[in-house]
């Protein structure tokens, strides 16, 4: 062991002075602080629209609120002295539509065009206009069908109850799933990389004169990801703590804990086992420019996983399919953290999940060494994979 830090120690020293390391780390950092101050802004700039009204239209601004929330936006009323105060004010910019007339049906007065949502809203309450002058034509009372009608719904009986996606959580959920993804892809491709450097500069013969190939092996893969790691907790807590301070994010702390938590778990089963399969692959090839063919496989398996989570879990968190494939090892370092973050999964899934890859990981230390010990120190044309194995 003392061969396999004297690598890992190596690798952290000297990638830590790295000034691409260094500056892409805070550049990343002030980027998320940089994004959660403009949520902030956007999140604090208000309703969707203002609608002005006279005195006679006054009545309707209750209503419109309330038409508009059912179709998702959020409209501010401002009351105006008259309708002659109310063009001056359309035409400043300062309302985006004027309701003007009786307000016995719907009027606006617009600047140029009405917002397409604007005018869905508005056609609500015009219908609920018209609807009441029925009601009240043919003697009945308004309000009295209205409050009926809104206290209408149909009563449902779940036999389990359904898990409650906070929109938050989503947002959390996937941002470590792209977090993962991202760190998965750069340290574990770096890892190949830093093989066959070392492989191409013959310095792996000097090495390999001293300790074995998997103390090599090992060495490196723990020095590269001892060094995601810590960009990886830096983004996360910087992220996490930006959010919170700002207001951007207003989930509990033990939920935002939990999902920097477990982001760190995932990450570091994901980049152990990957990373071995990294170097391994990487050992086959003597160039720079074959890595990317040598390990296109396994990034094939991170590749699917992220584009499944991203794609599929943000509209239906609970797809059969993504939680089938969240449980498989190869797929569960990105899919797995999407779901925990989002919430709803169930212990038994997150423990199996976390077991599969631990037992499959001594396995794959295995595999790799093989193929790592019988491939790194041959140079030219690249090593099939089945010679790597089978050679003693």
């Amino acid at each position: 062991m003392s061969a396999v830090w004297l690598v890992a120690s190596r690798e952290i020293s000297t990638r830590l002075r790295s000034k691409a390391y260094v500056v892409s780390t805070l550049v990343l950092l002030v980027l998320i602080v940089g994004a959660t101050l403009v949520m902030k802004l956007l999140a604090g700039t208000g309703s969707d629209a203002t609608i002005g009204f006279t005195t006679p239209t006054a009545p309707l601004a209750a209503p419109l609120q309330v038409s508009a929330k059912t179709i998702g936006e959020d409209v501010a009323t401002k009351q105006v002295p008259d309708e002659a105060a109310g063009r001056s004010e359309v035409a400043a910019g300062n309302l985006d539509a004027l309701l003007v007339g009786d307000g016995k049906r719907i009027q606006v007065v617009v600047e140029k065009d009405l917002d397409k949502n604007l005018e869905n809203a508005l056609n609500v309450l015009a219908g609920q206009l018209a609807l009441n002058q029925q009601i009240t034509d043919l003697g009945g009372d308004p309000a009295s069908v209205q409050a009926a009608v809104s206290g209408a719904g149909v009563q449902v009986e779940p036999l389990e109850q359904p898990y409650s996606y906070d929109g938050q959580q989503l947002v959390l959920g996937i941002l470590a799933g792209i977090l993962i993804y991202i760190s998965l892809l750069l340290n574990g491709q770096s890892v190949a990389q830093g093989v066959v450097e070392e492989k191409t500069s013959r310095v792996v013969e000097l090495l390999l004169s001293t300790i074995r190939p998997w103390q090599l092996m090992t060495g490196k893969v723990l020095g590269i990801g001892a060094i995601g790691l810590i960009q990886m907790l830096a983004i996360g807590v910087v992220g996490i703590a930006s959010g919170l301070a700002t207001g951007v994010l207003t989930i509990s702390i033990s939920a935002a804990a939990s999902t920097v938590i477990w982001l760190v778990v995932w990450y570091l089963l994901g980049f152990l086992m990957y990373s071995i399969v990294f170097a391994a692959l990487g050992a086959l090839v003597s160039r720079q420019e074959d890595v990317g063919g040598a390990v296109s496989p396994a990034l094939m398996l991170i590749i699917a996983g992220y584009v499944v989570g991203v794609s599929v879990l943000p509209s239906d968190p609970g797809n059969t399919l993504a939680e089938v494939l969240s449980v498989i090892p190869v797929f569960a370092p990105t899919l797995m953290p999407m779901r925990l973050a989002m919430g709803g999964v169930p212990a038994w899934e997150a423990v199996l999940s976390v077991g599969l890859v631990v037992v499959l990981i001594p396995l794959l230390i295995w595999l790799a060494a093989r193929i790592y010990r019988n491939a790194v120190m041959r140079t030219g044309a690249k090593v099939k994979l089945r010679d790597a194995l089978t050679t003693a």
